[in-house]
């Protein structure tokens, strides 16, 4: 059918600074769906029906999709596509059905103020999301633009920032871009002395590292004492291996099964922030020990499930890739791993226990697959001297399941 729903990006200045293009979609509509700030941008006369952003915005969608097939247009700020209203709309209502006519984006107007290759920026949203985000991206010298929650955030990023030893970074908030009441702030994390301004700000920040900071690769292999944990951990040189044999793809998820910490889940959702995982945990001080390396670490919506596998296990998404770290040797685990991971997906299976290792022989001997030996020594003082100290020997079985297999 012909598209019935427009999606208008504006600016700070306003509806006359719309293409041509832009504003007829606007003037022919019959509703006209925005926030306050847009809805006031429309002439004192006109009497066409007006929603405003309801609270909860996932509330929305459904009210426009009961609209069609009147003509309706979204006043959207900026790209309505750059986490904006488009996509959540495009979720629910077919693309051939609407119209998208994006304005320019805080990312872009950002990059022009500084002078800043968009390329070379990441773009994280602190609108409805926690502070934690920021951690994996906390290396010296990276560009960070960050869209705000509102006037309290640029506040509480220099916080963290300061908080974590990255206190020299260069902060700079730039409210309300592209209009008459346009504003830069620019400061220091740890000097950062401006009150509350606009709710309406973005946050560039060059992150640059003071004495006391511990920047923390985005690569496998994290050190072990940068996890809470009880020595349920898998070492950190076992651990690069076992996410490389994981081989983690963007927007794939891990159950990581018998979690312990949760240093696998956690690393595995570091590589890409597009990636999920399922921690499945029974003892409660571990799932606290978890959720407390998920926040610290930057994987705050890394899900904990209470329970022992396989049980808890039941009626989980199905996952791209399994990750077994313990209770191998548990009736029923590795079958109903292998039945609920989607095909192409990877299983890897890491135990020190005889009991376990010939359940893992018996699986290769029934489904093939690769089993490694990993031995770690480490030097550790031996008196005034140094000796290797041997880590106690890991197997690992490794297998892919095949595309188009079943369970």
């Amino acid at each position: 059918m012909a598209p019935w729903l427009s999606i208008v990006g504006v600016g700070e200045d306003g509806l006359d600074a719309l293409s041509p293009a832009a504003r007829a979609l606007v003037d022919a509509a019959e509703v006209l769906v925005g926030g306050d700030r847009h809805l006031a941008m429309l002439p004192a006369g006109d009497r066409r029906e007006r929603i405003p952003w309801p609270s909860p915005l996932s509330a929305l969608v459904g009210t426009i999709a009961t609209l069609k097939p009147r003509r309706v247009c979204v006043l959207a700020t900026g790209d309505p596509f750059c986490f904006g209203i488009g996509t959540t709309l495009a979720r629910r209502i077919p693309l051939d059905e609407m119209i998208v006519l994006p304005g320019v984006s805080a990312r872009s107007l950002v990059c022009s103020r500084l002078g800043w290759p968009e390329h070379m920026t990441t773009l994280l949203t602190l609108h409805g999301r926690p502070m934690a985000l920021l951690e994996p991206h906390l290396q010296p010298g990276a560009r960070l633009i960050l869209l705000s929650e509102d006037a309290a955030t640029p506040a509480a990023v220099a916080a963290r920032l300061a908080e974590r030893g990255f206190g020299p970074s260069a902060v700079t908030v730039l409210e309300r871009m592209g209009g008459p009441a346009e504003r830069r702030l620019d400061g220091r994390a740890d000097t950062w002395d401006h009150p509350p301004g606009d709710d309406l700000n973005t946050i560039a920040v060059t992150v640059a590292a003071g004495p006391d900071a511990r920047p923390l690769a985005s690569l496998p292999g994290l050190p072990d004492d940068a996890f809470a944990h009880d020595g349920q951990i898998t070492k950190r040189e076992v651990r690069a291996m076992t996410l490389a044999a994981l081989a983690p793809h963007p927007g794939q998820l891990l159950w990581d099964v018998g979690a312990g910490c949760g240093s696998v889940a956690v690393e595995w959702m570091r590589t890409h922030i597009l990636n999920r995982a399922i921690a499945v945990e029974p003892k409660p001080a571990r799932r606290a020990m978890i959720a407390a390396n998920a926040e610290r670490l930057g994987t705050p919506a890394l899900t904990v499930v209470d329970g022992t596998a396989p049980a808890a296990l039941a009626g989980l998404e199905a996952p791209d890739a399994v990750f077994v770290g313990g209770g191998a040797s548990v009736p029923g685990v590795i079958e109903f791993c292998w039945a609920a991971l989607r095909p192409g997906g990877r299983l890897v299976a890491n135990t020190v226990t005889l009991e376990s290792e010939a359940v893992l022989l018996a699986k290769r001997a029934e489904l093939g697959g690769e089993l490694v030996r990993i031995s770690v020594e480490r030097a550790e003082p031996v008196g005034p001297f140094h000796g290797w100290r041997p880590l106690m020997p890991v197997t690992q079985w490794r297998i892919a399941k095949p595309f188009g297999a079943g369970g």
